[in-house]
């Protein structure tokens, strides 16, 4: 039982972090700035 726990946790933790890596991946200072409120503004 304690076998399946741990399996499920690490699998668990595994997927967190993948979501992590594809999510901030690449971005230096994580989220990239939003530039709606610019464009909503000007009409």
């Amino acid at each position: 039982m304690t076998l399946l726990l741990l399996e499920a946790l690490g699998a668990g933790l595994i997927f967190v972090g993948i979501i992590w890596w594809t999510m901030f991946s690449g971005r230096e200072n994580g989220e990239l700035p939003q530039d709606d409120d610019k464009d909503k503004n000007s009409h």
